[in-house]
């Protein structure tokens, strides 16, 4: 079967950087629905029409990935505020320095008693290349479309909302 609108796609993906490090690798078949913007635009059109058994690489420049870096998106917090737990990439929700909509930083840096956040994508500015190998194609149930909400579809192969601007 053909992969088109409505199908319940099974991958296996491969991610490297630019330079060939691999970053990241599916440790079981990741599911996606086709045509459901589940993943990112340019690896969808490319497996549209595929099969069972294809396999293709694809380089996806920081547009058609993460986004470009955005300075704007680092911000400073006085460490008591993160919490008991607070290190260095640790996750952490909070608001712009100007009451912006909260959005996740990663906190790169803690120094005199402040954190750096870091509210870009990690992979945010990068090239990536994509490594994919088509093991399932079927349509998905009428239940699956309804719910259209498959857990299983990791951010290094979507973006799942773009970064807030703090400014």
């Amino acid at each position: 079967m053909k992969i088109v609108d409505d199908a319940l796609v099974s991958l296996e993906v491969t991610l490297y950087d630019a330079q060939g490090t691999l970053l990241e690798k599916s440790e079981a078949p990741l599911q996606y629905l086709h045509g459901h913007e589940d993943i990112f635009a340019r690896i969808e059109q490319a497996l549209g029409g595929r099969e069972v058994g294809a396999h293709l690489q694809l380089q996806l420049e920081p547009e058609d990935a993460f986004g470009d870096y955005d300075p704007e998106l680092v911000i400073m917090a006085p460490v008591a505020e993160l919490g008991e737990g607070a290190a260095v990439g640790l996750r952490v929700e909070a608001t712009g320095p100007q009451g912006e909509d909260a959005c996740i930083f990663t906190i790169t840096g803690i120094a005199d008693g402040m954190a750096v956040l870091d509210g870009n994508h990690p992979l945010a500015g990068m090239a990536l290349r994509f490594d994919i190998r088509v093991v399932g194609v079927r349509m998905a149930t009428a239940a699956e479309l309804e719910e259209a909400e498959l857990a299983s579809v990791p951010d290094f192969i979507r973006l799942a909302e773009p970064p807030t601007r703090l400014h």
